[in-house]
């Protein structure tokens, strides 16, 4: 058994978020730490790999109080990550990386035990193919989120703009699993329709590929594809869906075929997005809400872009 079953690697984040006509929120935020309370929470070992200045160590309080083993890669900055909201779809937000941590090298990374290992990153400025490359020569199986390649900084400005990623091919031959949102599908394939988007990436010889849209989730595993529906009641949690909606697909994925994976991760981000914040739910409540969404794995209905 490996030390740990999922460790997330990427930046220490603070979130800067302003609502639709609402005050804003500023608070300890990024894909890592998403990840990791999600998987934590439901029982899993849980290591955390986040490049950050140490000045900030206090944002990591949440994780280590759940259980995670935090590892600290020393940088001179923070990121700090400024999103709006300027309509009332949550879908709708302007992302602007105010600063950042810089480039995870691969000398970097220790080189922990653990069953699965994700880059869960927010922008272009986390990781590199060098990094791929090294960790997936390592025994772990690794997955990657793809918003961390086609989210682009802007030099001067800071602004995110979403683009084409030109190592999609290599990214995607090289990890085991991958994930993106159906704006990102789109984007990077060409297709709108988000199975015929998964089947590209398929072909480009990635084995399990996830797409988050606005009313649920696609997955395609093993030639086959899968869909399940979101039943959350609100938006107010949707900062951090999709790296919700991955952590717990990993986490479940652990001891589970990838149509029951596919189901777990939705019934528990459709409970994260009904308050803000990451998810503070309860493997029971997660299971209790797999029980009203009827049986996994529902073949895809009509493709809807979010």
């Amino acid at each position: 058994m490996s030390e740990y079953d999922i460790a997330f690697v990427g930046h220490m984040c603070i979130d800067e978020i302003i609502p639709f006509e609402a005050e804003a929120q500023i608070a300890p935020g990024s894909a890592v730490l998403c990840g990791a309370l999600t998987a934590a929470r439901v029982g899993r070992r849980v290591a955390a790999i986040v490049k950050m200045s140490p000045d900030d160590e206090g944002t990591l309080s949440a994780m280590r109080d759940a259980g995670v083993d935090v590892h600290v890669i020393p940088a001179a900055a923070t990121t700090w990550s400024r999103v709006v909201h300027p309509v009332e779809d949550v879908d709708v937000r302007t992302i602007t990386i105010k600063r950042h941590a810089g480039l995870i090298r691969p000398e970097e990374v220790p080189d922990i035990d653990c069953r699965f290992l994700h880059l869960a990153g927010i922008s272009d400025r986390e990781f590199d193919m060098a990094l791929i490359e090294s960790l997936a020569a390592r025994d772990s199986e690794l997955s990657v989120d793809m918003q961390a390649f086609v989210r682009q900084v802007e030099g001067e400005t800071g602004e995110v703009r979403f683009d084409d990623v030109p190592a999609k091919r290599e990214i995607a031959a090289a990890v085991s699993r991958i994930k993106m949102d159906a704006v990102e599908a789109e984007i990077l394939t060409g297709a709108n329709d988000p199975e015929d988007a998964a089947r590209a990436f398929e072909g480009y010889g990635c084995g399990e590929v996830m797409i988050t849209r606005a009313d649920g989730v696609l997955l395609r595993a093993g030639g086959e594809t899968f869909f399940e529906k979101f039943t959350n009641r609100s938006t107010a949690g949707r900062t951090g869906r999709g790296d919700t909606t991955f952590a717990a697909y990993l986490s479940r994925r652990i001891d589970f075929d990838p149509a029951e994976s596919l189901a777990f991760a939705a019934a528990l981000v459709s409970i994260k997005m009904e308050s803000p914040g990451p998810f503070s739910g309860t493997l029971d409540g997660v299971l209790a809400r797999m029980g009203q969404d009827g049986p996994p794995g529902e073949k895809p209905r009509g493709a809807q872009t979010g």
